[in-house]
């Protein structure tokens, strides 16, 4: 698997694939989406289009997660106890 660091267009993801798939065209090629990075947004069916095999998200998933527990923590603070986080 290719991971392509630092791209910064579709264009160049859609390039990028294409040269490596004229040399080796069965590698699997990976992008990593990241918010604050070289790369622009870009709709995960774009790199189907483009003949990528996965797109990892991995700095957003992280965040999210991360929210996630300041909320709890948040409502510790606030009630004492994680019993209005939980579900029910």
């Amino acid at each position: 698997m290719i991971f392509p660091e630092g791209l910064g267009s579709e264009d160049e993801f859609s390039k990028f694939a294409i040269e490596i798939r004229k040399r080796h065209p069965n590698t699997f090629l990976l992008a990593n989406m990241t918010e604050f990075g070289k790369t622009p947004y870009i709709h995960f069916d774009k790199f189907t289009q483009f003949g990528y095999n996965c797109v990892i998200y991995p700095v957003t998933t992280l965040r999210i997660a991360m929210k996630a527990v300041e909320d709890l923590l948040d409502d510790l603070t606030k009630n004492g106890t994680v019993e209005k986080s939980l579900p029910k």
